[in-house]
């Protein structure tokens, strides 16, 4: 606060200092010719001093009008130049009233009166602007010193914040730490390891302006995923360069040590807590079993083998139609598991034969199906590659499963599936029920996976927002409304296979997805952790939703039951059962359809999923989203499923 106070003292004192050399300066440009600099220009300078005092008053109470020592200027725009432009404005038309009024004797040429207007102006912007050229050059100084430099903020003034600062005092080009940040009142004011305690969380804005920091270090290895998101969105306000200490986790775990930093990432900003798996249940059906994942080289298929191969699987095949991204996968696990079996095989999921002659020769005994098209803009206008590769992949894959008696089987769903108003989501319900009626006449046991968005996955938002930000914007967002539900790769993939574990009587698992997640805010969000301002520095543009697009998803269906498991986050959804001799009848007459036009296809697969595209006005039209919210998972009555 005394910071803040000596601060705008500072300025009051430049703007009187600026507005009487202003007067002078005025006089002596454009009168000094005119005058005898030894008496003539003494005299009327002289004479001036009520008009000084007059001027300088003035100009203090219009600035204070106009609440220019208010203003933040390290993050001043065009809008705060505006406002010192009219603020000038008003000063000058103020004071050359009063001095016409009460020093008309003095004759002063009005051309005076307009250059010191000028000048006025132009030295007040210039001193406001300075900080902000200043505290650029501090940042670009520090960018290009390529370490942490600067001047910074600590967020945790315990035990791993202590030993911060002594790493800091211990190398001193990695800057100097000014201040530190505690919710602990007891700790506020205190002096540790020679840095004051100036807050709590809740004046991270405030001290780091009065500070001038330019790197914020949150340290708080014990917090939780939302504590730590709560903390971020405070810290990004200021612009500073944020650097996180590792979890507890990450340091136990040997991933990281105290003495590591590491940039902020966007799935830091979901605040999700990682997964507790039960490592057991999850080796029980995979440990020194053939496990087969199809669609293994996309985002979610890749992450799923990383995590498989963990749990010592007797051979782990890769089947994709790719070759370029399995490849690299399959270098990446061997290079990490030397001692594992590890397969690559080249084919497609709309190939029974092929899928037959893989089957036949691996005999797997689990398997993940991944394999799908999830782009939804694209599919809307290549409905019948969504049929084959989604419905019909499905189908192929589920019965080779069955033929060649696997164990489990366990297909990536999403919410898209629920009252879907796209062919995307359509065919990954219609998916979902081939899985449901294959199960009732197979000793397999199948199951489906539901879950929304995953951060970083191919073709979603975050690559594409970092992309546009790296570009210099605009950043494009559909809607400034439009929410999505979001969970990290690996939470996504870790989640999976302890659903697969519980695998039983066609069962339909749900993830928790927790809160739904504002696109708009993200994209602002990982503008700002750019060090940059959102409207100013990048553009955000509103495209309008693409053909097929849900301003709100869902994870169940109106009539579907939810139940517990003993996993916190796994939950599971009891979906409509679907007879497999009325399915096989309804997909036969729709593959005849796929030679017609698309328009013919999307009508059928609407007998299929009477809930396709229903209620999409309904969505779009609602201003909040409690109609299509999740039940808070929690909260609902738990029934224990073993498994």
């Amino acid at each position: 606060m005394i910071e803040k106070l000596s601060r705008k003292l500072a300025l009051v004192f430049m703007d009187m200092v600026w507005g009487v050399c202003s007067v002078y300066i005025s006089l002596y440009i454009m009168l000094g010719s005119h005058l005898d600099l030894e008496k003539d220009y003494t005299r009327i300078a002289s004479s001036f001093l009520p008009i000084l005092l007059i001027t300088v008053a003035i100009l203090v109470i219009v600035n204070l009008a106009f609440k220019l020592y208010s203003i933040k200027w390290q993050y001043a725009s065009i809008k705060e130049m505006l406002r010192i432009f009219f603020a000038q404005i008003a000063f000058n038309v103020v004071l050359l009233i009063i001095t016409q009024t009460i020093a008309s004797a003095l004759l002063v040429p009005f051309r005076v009166h307009i250059f010191f207007a000028v000048i006025i102006t132009v030295g007040i912007m210039a001193i406001r602007m300075s900080y902000r050229v200043l505290r650029y050059l501090q940042h670009e100084y520090v960018r290009n010193r390529g370490g942490i430099g600067g001047r910074i903020v600590i967020v945790g003034a315990g035990e791993s914040g202590t030993m911060l600062i002594s790493d800091i005092n211990r190398n001193p080009e990695r800057g100097q730490v000014v201040a530190l940040i505690d919710d602990s009142k007891e700790k506020h004011n205190a002096n540790i390891s020679g840095v004051r305690v100036m807050g709590g969380t809740d004046d991270i804005l405030e001290v780091c302006e009065n500070v001038d920091a330019s790197e914020i270090i949150i340290s708080l290895p014990s917090a939780d995923s939302y504590t730590v998101k709560q903390i971020l969105k405070k810290c990004i306000q200021t612009q500073c360069r944020i650097s996180l200490m590792p979890s507890v986790r990450e340091i136990m775990g040997g991933e990281a040590s105290t003495a590591q930093l590491r940039a902020v990432e966007p799935e830091d900003l979901l605040g999700r807590d990682p997964v507790d798996l039960d490592v057991q249940s999850i080796a029980g059906y995979i440990t020194e079993k053939t496990v087969l994942v199809t669609g293994a080289g996309g985002s979610i298929g890749s992450e799923l083998c990383r995590q498989i191969a963990q749990y010592d699987p007797k051979c782990l095949v890769l089947f994709d139609i790719y070759e370029n991204s399995v490849f690299e996968l399959r270098h990446e696990l061997r290079r990490r598991h030397i001692e594992r079996d590890i397969e690559v095989v080249i084919g497609s999921v709309r190939d029974a034969k092929r899928l037959d002659v893989v089957f036949n020769h691996f005999k797997p005994q689990i398997v993940f199906h991944a394999a799908a098209h999830k782009h939804v803009p694209l599919m809307e206008f290549s409905p019948g590659e969504a049929v084959k590769n989604n419905i019909f992949g499905t189908f192929n894959t589920a019965q080779a499963a069955n033929k060649h008696g696997v164990e489990r089987f366990v297909m990536i769903s999403t919410d898209k599936a629920v009252n879907p108003t796209n062919i995307m989501g359509a065919t990954k319900r219609v998916a979902e029920m081939v899985v449901s009626a294959i199960n009732a006449q197979s000793t397999t046991e199948y199951t489906a996976v539901r879950f929304g968005n995953v951060l970083g996955s191919n073709g979603s938002v975050i690559p594409l927002f970092k992309k546009q930000i790296e570009r210099g914007g605009p950043v494009t967002v559909t809607h400034p409304d439009i929410t999505r539900y979001f969970m990290t790769i690996p939470e996504a993939a870790q989640l999976v296979l302890q659903a697969g574990g519980l695998a039983d009587d066609g069962t339909i698992f749900v993830l928790d997805m927790g809160d739904m997640v504002k696109i708009d805010d993200l994209a602002r969000d990982l503008i700002k952790l750019a060090g940059l301002v959102p409207g100013d520095d990048i553009k955000i543009v509103y495209t309008g939703l693409r053909p097929g697009e849900k301003m709100y998803e869902e994870l169940l269906l109106d009539h579907e039951e939810l139940e517990h498991t003993q996993f916190e986050k796994i939950f599971i959804g009891k979906p409509e059962f679907y007879e497999y001799n009325r399915l096989l009848k309804k997909l036969d007459k729709l593959k005849s359809l796929l030679d017609d036009d698309d328009g013919k296809v999307i009508e059928y697969i609407k007998s299929i999923v009477p809930e396709f595209g229903i209620i999409s006005d309904e969505l779009k039209n609602k201003e909040d989203n409690d109609a299509v919210k999740i039940y808070h998972l929690k909260n609902r009555k738990k029934t224990d499923v073993g498994g």
